[in-house]
């Protein structure tokens, strides 16, 4: 049976998306480099210790220079990885190679999803980064709500032999497009999860690890936040610390950002409301900021 998620009257709208997460760094300098030389992100803006980092006119990573902060403890929530999204394999190939070249302690293993295929990496400052590229969705899969993800194996330099452009390999303009795709978390608990990111937020669950992994999302997309529990069963708030600075998710309309903290607030949760922007913690601390149009902007 292939039935996507039914639409929920108090769900995020179909077109929500991820915007670019903002992370705490310690060494400035090191993190532009990565992003920039390694990923292949474009310097958008640097000012009073802040650097954004995007393509083509669309940020997707900013950099917070925040010396005074120390090293999250081992077992904490914050962030697992943020996962960047490609246009085509032929980019998706030319940032890898990237990757190997210049920073090749930094890889740490790649997947083939079923939906989307996928290479990871470590930053300098121990921040999880997902290189990926998504399959068409007539090619996913749906059992009673659920999307079938899978990991296989996929061999790194048989993805680049194939799909590297050698030509293009080592050019630093005419890149295309890449944006957040989803933002997956290290949280405490699964259902505390649950409650908060699908009963309250309202994105619908796509697919689940009983007490391990919970992936949700909007508009019948595999997922564009995901939590788990690998590194961090039991996690209570975050402390301040270097890593997770700000999750970004983008909203169509301004009645969509007023639905979405009218839940928030009958489920209890703290927000803060400019008019514009709504900002609030899960229930360990992430910071989350919702806001009408392109988050990434």
């Amino acid at each position: 049976m292939t039935t996507q998620p039914a639409h929920r009257p108090d769900a995020l709208a179909a077109t929500t998306g991820m915007g670019a997460v903002t992370l705490k760094v310690a060494d400035l300098d090191a993190m532009i480099a990565y992003y920039r030389d390694g990923v292949l992100l474009e310097l958008m803006s640097l000012v009073d210790g802040v650097a954004v980092l995007g393509r083509g006119g669309v940020a997707v990573v900013i950099l917070e220079h925040a010396p005074e902060l120390s090293w999250a403890a081992r077992g904490s929530a914050g962030l697992f990885h943020t996962a960047i999204v490609f246009e085509d394999r032929a980019e998706l190939a030319r940032s890898l190679y990237s990757i190997a070249r210049r920073y090749p302690g930094t890889y740490t293993g790649s997947a083939d999803h079923l939906v989307s295929i996928a290479f990871y990496m470590t930053d300098p400052e121990g921040n999880g980064v997902e290189l990926y590229w998504d399959r068409d969705r007539t090619e996913w899969s749906w059992t009673h709500g659920e999307v079938e993800m899978g990991t296989l194996y996929l061999d790194p330099n048989a993805f680049l032999g194939e799909h590297l452009v050698v030509e293009t390999a080592d050019a630093v303009a005419g890149l295309a497009p890449a944006t957040v795709g989803h933002v997956h978390l290290s949280v405490g608990d699964v259902d505390t999860a649950r409650e908060f990111y699908v009963d309250a937020l309202g994105f619908d669950q796509t697919f689940a690890m009983p007490g391990q992994a919970l992936f949700v999302s909007a508009g019948g997309y595999h997922h564009h936040m995901a939590m788990n529990v690998w590194n961090s069963r039991g996690a209570g708030l975050r402390a301040p610390a270097l890593g997770l600075g700000l999750v970004r998710i983008g909203v169509p309309s301004a009645d969509d950002l007023g639905e979405a903290g009218e839940r928030l607030r009958f489920a209890g949760v703290s927000l803060a409301d400019d008019g514009h922007t709504i900002r609030f913690d899960d229930p360990w601390a992430n910071r989350i900021e919702l806001s009408v149009g392109n988050a990434s902007s």
